[in-house]
């Protein structure tokens, strides 16, 4: 009965331990966040400038208004954590990888290492991507629709969620054959399993896009839908280079005997 109280006794310590440690990550994402943020305040303005950019060219014919004395407020404080979060997203990854770390084998761990470099190109060229090439195309659209009957003016808290949604989305999902890359490290599946189910991804694609696309029509989806089937089949490359190797796998397994 001692022996089974002692043994209760101990797993709630560990369980204990865990809840303590994520609280001392939690609080230096929470830290990192408001740091980031603060740096990236004073640049509030910049920053809604460039994502106001690509309304410059219909400058006269439609405009972003603010509705409340305090809409502009609240647009600066949404674009410095937005900023901030972005900013500080290497050291939150970190901050994840490192609480996750302990529970990892020592291939795992080494398949991480690369993940946060990796994780940031990826995402700021599918960002990149969202800005310099579908905001262009879907909002020449948005403000065409049905423009001989209402007009466009946007107010700016609801035009900002748009674009950035926009980027940070399409952002996610370039790290797609990040994903793959490492999946495929771990041993979960192989790059040929990948590609036998190609036809499956392309219509998970297909929905994503439609998910992402922020226009109903077939040009602004196949925009979104082109680039995320490429990256499956660069995500299989990588899966390709990074799964391990027979002669490795074997000595890993030797090893762990």
């Amino acid at each position: 009965m001692s022996e089974q109280t002692n043994e209760t006794e101990q797993g709630l310590m560990t369980l204990l331990e865990h809840l303590f440690e994520l609280k001392d990550h939690l609080v230096r994402i929470a830290i990192a966040l408001i740091v980031a943020s603060v740096g990236t305040f004073a640049f509030s303005k910049q920053i809604l400038i460039w994502l106001l950019r690509p309304m410059e060219k219909y400058e006269g014919q439609h405009t972003i208004i603010a509705t409340t004395p305090t809409t502009t407020i609240g647009v600066w404080m949404k674009i410095a954590l937005f900023s901030g979060a972005i900013v500080a997203m290497p050291f939150i990854g970190y901050q994840v990888l490192h609480y996750a770390l302990p529970a990892l084998t020592r291939r795992e761990k080494i398949a991480l290492i690369w993940i946060i470099p990796g994780a940031t190109i990826f995402f700021l060229g599918g960002a990149a991507f969202a800005y310099f090439v579908m905001v262009p195309a879907a909002i020449p659209f948005l403000l065409g629709l049905w423009a001989d009957v209402v007009e466009q003016n946007w107010m700016v808290d609801e035009y900002l969620p748009f674009i950035t949604g926009l980027i940070f989305w399409v952002g996610v999902a370039f790290e797609t054959p990040l994903l793959m890359a490492f999946i495929s490290r771990l041993g979960v599946v192989t790059s040929k399993q990948m590609l036998k189910v190609w036809k499956f991804a392309v219509v998970i694609m297909a929905i994503l896009a439609a998910f992402i696309t922020p226009t109903p029509d077939p040009f602004n989806m196949a925009l979104v839908m082109t680039p995320l089937v490429l990256l499956y089949f660069f995500g299989v490359f990588l899966a390709w280079l990074a799964q391990p190797k027979p002669a490795e796998a074997e000595a890993e397994a030797q090893a762990g005997t």
